[in-house]
């Protein structure tokens, strides 16, 4: 039996597709991830964008971003879960997005190489949560 997928309820607040999110949260590496969602289907990463806080989830913020009518990942990662496909085509959020993987990770590294307050408090509280479920962040 495959495993179910499922997009996040919402964007969590460090999503780095969420305008609110403070710039330089995540890692240089984790935003130039976020591009490569945008364009033609053809073109398109090949991998589903799960959650930094729930990684059994789908990104609630990518899902919200981008037509998942149209996007490669989703429909290569049917070939190995249960995909739940009326909960990403109908998927709504009231929190605001960014309009493309390219808007998003600008943002994000504008100040990556010194993080506000907020982005450091969002940063002690990713850690806090992930390693409360036993999901650590693995820093290099």
């Amino acid at each position: 039996m495959k495993p179910k997928l499922r997009p996040r309820k919402s964007p969590c607040a460090s999503c780095p597709f969420r305008k609110d999110c403070p710039s330089g949260v995540w890692s240089e590496e984790e935003y130039d991830k976020l591009p490569e969602y945008d364009g033609p289907t053809w073109g398109q990463a090949p991998t589903v964008f799960f959650c930094h806080l729930s990684p059994e989830d789908a990104c609630g913020g990518w899902t919200a971003t981008f037509d998942m009518r149209e996007n490669l990942g989703l429909r290569i990662a049917s070939a190995g879960y249960d995909i739940d496909w009326d909960a990403f085509i109908d998927y709504e959020t009231t929190v605001a997005v960014f309009s493309s993987g390219a808007e998003a990770a600008e943002h994000g590294k504008a100040m990556i190489e010194y993080p506000p307050e907020e982005a450091e408090a969002a940063i002690a509280k990713i850690a806090r949560q992930r390693a409360a479920t036993g999901k650590p962040i693995r820093y290099a």
